[in-house]
């Protein structure tokens, strides 16, 4: 069986070709690894100046995976083009394919864009308690399709940035006061004045209580079972539920030393006896 030869012609064009696509190939692998050990450096570096400029930590972290996808993004296109593909092309069909993407991930993008404006408006930050989307809880990090929250209970929620933006937000430690709503019921039978001079006395002897503003002890309701009083005192926004709670305990105590009634619902029956 004779050999079959081939042409150098075609032997020297091969060579020139896959030597030609091995360089290529070796500048768009080393594009891409600078690349990414720039975009990292860079990222990095704007995370340093946002940091120094005092942004919230959650803007921070977002702020930075954004810059980097998109300096990645830059790069992957720059080593494409490196092995001869046209990124014009390349883009024109990474464009049309985005629209379909985009249209089959709507909600998605719809919480990416969510997302983008929560870090713009800024309502919340990281450690903030907040109320949203019928759940409550502190702020662990802003994503950038939802947002975690940790519970008081230890659980963790993930919130989708559309419901946050769509719905009523609570911010409950944006201010660094906040005032404490009790209402007390007594009984009808029980002295008003004793009653007021016996919150009065408890108000006074909470420490956590804000001196320099004054707290409203007074009657709110004549209800059906009992005279209510509200209590608003003010305190430090941390202090909130450790106050409460002590409040509520020391006027039990208080009250039950006093002879004040705290009534339960009641109904009074009169029956009537007909002559036959």
């Amino acid at each position: 069986m004779e050999n079959i030869k081939i042409p150098q012609e075609f032997i020297d064009q091969g060579e020139k070709i896959l030597s030609l696509f091995g360089w290529n190939f070796l500048a768009a692998v080393i594009i891409f690894i600078a690349g990414q050990i720039v975009s990292k450096i860079i990222t990095s570096i704007f995370k340093k100046i946002l940091t120094k400029s005092n942004v919230d930590e959650t803007v921070v972290s977002f702020a930075g995976k954004l810059i980097y996808t998109v300096l990645m993004i830059v790069v992957l296109l720059s080593a494409l083009s490196k092995l001869g593909i046209q990124t014009t092309s390349f883009l024109a069909v990474l464009g049309s394919a985005g629209l379909a993407v985009g249209l089959a991930l709507q909600g998605s993008l719809t919480n990416f864009a969510a997302g983008i404006l929560l870090l713009v408006l800024s309502p919340f930050k990281k450690n903030h308690f907040i109320e949203c989307a019928g759940v409550a809880g502190v702020v662990e990090e802003i994503f950038m399709l939802n947002t975690k929250l940790k519970t008081p209970d230890n659980k963790t929620i993930f919130i989708p940035n559309s419901s946050i933006t769509n719905g009523n937000l609570i911010n409950y430690s944006l201010k660094d006061t906040r005032r404490v709503d009790l209402v007390i019921g007594v009984s009808y039978d029980d002295d008003l004045a004793l009653v007021k001079q016996s919150l009065e006395k408890i108000v006074e002897a909470e420490s956590k209580i804000l001196k320099d503003v004054d707290t409203q002890i007074a009657v709110s309701e004549l209800a059906d079972s009992s005279v209510n009083f509200v209590v608003r005192p003010w305190v430090k926004t941390a202090d909130y539920w450790d106050v409460k709670f002590r409040l509520l305990e020391t006027v039990k105590v208080e009250f039950d030393k006093l002879g004040i009634c705290i009534p339960y619902p009641q109904q009074d029956i009169h029956l009537k006896k007909e002559n036959i």
